[in-house]
């Protein structure tokens, strides 16, 4: 472990704060000459995982093993070079942190970066790593992503342990990466992830995703969308959530909020933990969630993947807005920001709750604020997926 600078002063506040502290490879590989950052909930051998809480990181000592995930990059050559900010134990989908400080986000500062990922966002988008990991419950890759204009992952729930990983909601919760060409999140995923079949398409679209997006947002992703007809064939439109996406956002939130107090409730009732505006409102419902409603959302979650999981089986890949809506101002109300959340928690669900691998990219911007394209495939077809999205960047002359 070393003090590190590399890649740059961090202007945009994407690092926890204090010294740089980074890791050498352990070996040559795929990823080597490449330096990466990693979102503060994964272990980092010698250093106390803050879980971006001061009282966490109280209560907790030094970690004494790497991550899998982390310690699988450094075997592939690639160098650690610092931890990056997140939310509140991942508890949040703007981005703000009020311990730490919230990161710019370097694509328009004048907006949230997203996502509990939100450092790991931030360091890739300004240059200061090559990539980075971050973890995905209910959007936090694909929604920094979508924000700051970067290539981002959420791979099929389980596809990668996360061992060595702070936990939110267990059954959703995965880990991810950002990039800034979909060549090397290709790259990434050749070292993280498992062979699978390739994919064919056809492209589904969503139609009520669509619909649901902000008119500019919509408008702005439909030349991407064009192009991807003229390179994969004419997409199919159809309904995927007939019982409306609000629906999957309450369902989603059942689920969440029972496994979040399942996993963090015994440490926030034993040490009663300082917490920043709207996180401890979210785990007090969390504590509050009816044992019925989140029976009734378990149930809905099992007929949901029943009905998504054999479309997709043959290679077919949905692709819709990957946010409905525009990171928010950071001059905007907290129920703006509500509404925004659950607008973005009813598209996102749709991967969560049948824990499909998704695919941003950054296909479109309205008014220079990024706005994210997503391709989802069945369970399990990550690597194929990724290669489909490479061939869809190239199709959309997006970096390599």
């Amino acid at each position: 472990m070393q003090d590190s600078t590399q890649g740059g002063e961090d202007t945009v506040g994407a690092f926890i704060p204090g010294p740089r502290q980074g890791m050498e490879p352990i070996a040559s590989g795929p990823l080597s000459g490449l330096d990466f950052a990693a979102k503060d909930l994964f272990d980092v051998a010698g250093q106390i995982t803050s879980y971006g809480n001061p009282d966490w990181a109280r209560t907790h000592a030094p970690a004494v093993a790497s991550a899998p995930i982390v310690t699988a990059l450094l075997r592939a050559g690639a160098r650690l070079a610092g931890k990056t900010k997140t939310v509140e134990l991942a508890f949040g989908l703007t981005g703000e942190n009020v311990w730490h400080g919230t990161p710019l986000n370097p694509a328009t500062p004048d907006r949230f970066p997203g996502g509990s990922s939100c450092g790991s966002a931030a360091a890739v988008a300004a240059g200061l790593v090559d990539f980075a990991l971050g973890s995905d419950t209910g959007g936090s890759v694909r929604i920094p992503a979508s924000y700051c204009g970067l290539f981002g992952i959420r791979p099929s729930t389980g596809a990668i342990s996360l061992a060595g990983a702070c936990p939110l909601a267990p059954v959703f919760d995965t880990p991810g990466w950002f990039t800034r060409g979909a060549g090397l999140l290709a790259r990434v995923g050749g070292v993280l992830l498992p062979a699978s079949a390739p994919l064919a398409g056809p492209l589904l679209k969503v139609a009520e995703v669509w619909a649901h997006a902000e008119t500019a947002v919509a408008a702005a992703l439909a030349p991407a969308l064009e192009k991807l007809a003229n390179r994969f064939g004419q997409p199919c439109t159809l309904r995927l959530a007939p019982e409306g996406l609000r629906t999957l956002h309450d369902h989603y939130r059942a689920i969440q909020s029972q496994e979040a107090w399942a996993a963090l409730g015994g440490w926030i009732s034993a040490e009663h933990p300082a917490f920043g505006p709207a996180v401890g409102e979210r785990f007090a419902a969390a504590a509050a969630m009816p044992e019925a409603t989140a029976s009734a959302a378990r149930a809905f979650r099992k007929q949901f993947q029943a009905r998504l999981i054999p479309l997709l089986a043959g290679g077919a890949v949905l692709v819709f807005p990957t946010s409905p809506c525009l990171a928010p101002l950071l001059t905007s109300s907290t129920a703006e920001q509500d509404a925004v959340r659950v607008a973005t928690i009813s598209v996102t669900a749709i991967a969560g709750l049948a824990g499909l691998p998704e695919v941003t990219l950054p296909a479109g911007s309205v008014g220079g604020a990024p706005v994210g394209l997503s391709l989802v495939a069945a369970p399990g077809r990550d690597l194929a997926l990724l290669d489909f999205a490479r061939t869809a960047a190239e199709a959309l002359g997006l970096p390599a």
